[in-house]
């Protein structure tokens, strides 16, 4: 249990310090006394509550998809909750992809196969921010999408979203190569990487990626069409979903800054973007501080950004720590209670074989 509230205590007190250094010069009383919860403030709440949801729904699905609905929805929706609880202990370059074949195996999913399945999880996510980044950016103007929080902010957001973006494409292509088209090249490349001396210690887990390509190729080819658009459909319901939190936040807090609500969504793209190199368990203070900054020239003021801030990691990261931590006891129960069921069966042949022996 220490090893989950380690990284849950480092992200909380990076919030704090960076709220701290935020709220300096901000009256934060006077700012949530000026906040009103509205009808149409309740609403979006709720509607916001709602979209991740949605996005869970989105999640779910395509666990369903890729495993051939051997899964069930608790089944697959489990393996949802415990990867986003993984993507909340963990900075966010590790993932929750890093545990799924465990959480997939766990389910009754060969590991081998569970790997092949988080492959294809970890190819399609970066094939939809590889594929709809460029046309938000297309069609957003670059000073609404680029131009906020002063100009060393906004140089310094622009440069960071298409630094990431560039790694993320090459590494889309490399997995499109590895899974899809020529894994025996990836294999033969991972091969010599292993070699290298310095890289020793990696050299059986390199080993076992370039397997996995491999196994994933041979998989992956014979599925047809329609699995392709299901589980990208599944992706991208996900990812929208999750960002038309910000949208709805913006709508009951803010009402009068409904005009500019593709702007908001379009945002969305390069924050999380930006996330995926943070070294903070769940984005942890990093997320809060773009936040804060990125949206500030719409919302006016920094304690009102700080607010909405809040509201926005409550429903998208501690709402899920907080499921985390309720299933997770009992996934480790059953998870442990099948290996030892394993090792058990195990024995009880071992020792078949040796009375029939003798």
């Amino acid at each position: 249990m220490w090893k989950v509230l380690l990284p849950v205590a480092i992200g909380l007190v990076v919030v704090v310090l960076m709220f701290w250094h935020d709220a300096k010069g901000e009256n934060l009383a006077q700012v949530w006394r000026g906040v009103r919860f509205t009808p149409l403030a309740v609403f979006c709440i709720f509607f916001a509550i709602v979209c991740m949801g949605i996005r869970d729904f989105g999640l779910t699905w395509r666990f369903r998809a890729l495993t051939d609905r051997k899964l069930s929805w608790g089944q697959s929706w489990t393996v949802d909750m415990m990867c986003e609880f993984t993507n909340c202990v963990t900075p966010s370059a590790v993932g929750g992809s890093s545990l799924g074949p465990v959480y997939l195996n766990s389910e009754g999913v060969d590991f081998g196969r569970a790997t092949t399945l988080m492959l294809t999880t970890l190819f399609m996510d970066e094939l939809f921010f590889v594929l709809a980044c460029p046309l938000v950016v297309l069609v957003t103007d670059s000073s609404d999408i680029f131009s906020s929080g002063g100009e060393d902010f906004s140089h310094g957001i622009k440069y960071t979203f298409w630094a990431v973006y560039a790694f993320i494409a090459a590494w889309t292509f490399l997995l499109f190569t590895g899974i899809i088209w020529k894994p025996d090249w990836i294999r033969h490349l991972l091969s010599k990487v292993a070699s290298w001396r310095w890289l020793s210690r990696f050299s059986t887990s390199i080993s076992s990626l370039g397997d996995n390509m491999v196994a994933t190729s041979i998989e992956l080819r014979s599925k047809p069409f329609r699995f392709w658009v299901e589980v990208f459909c599944g992706t991208a319901l996900a990812w929208i979903a999750r960002y038309f939190v910000v949208n709805a936040l913006f709508l009951g807090f803010l009402p009068g800054t409904d005009r500019y609500q593709w702007i908001i969504l379009a945002r969305q793209f390069v924050i999380w973007v930006v996330l995926m190199v943070s070294p903070t368990p769940g984005g942890a203070g990093l997320s809060e501080w773009l936040f804060s900054n990125y949206y500030g020239d719409l919302v006016g003021t920094a304690g009102m950004a700080l607010i909405m801030a809040i509201f926005w990691r409550l429903i998208t990261y501690y709402l899920y720590l907080v499921i985390g931590v309720v299933i997770a006891p009992g996934w480790l129960k059953r998870y442990y209670a099948r290996i030892h069921a394993r090792r058990a069966a195990a024995v009880t042949v071992q020792d078949n074989v040796k009375n029939s022996q003798s």
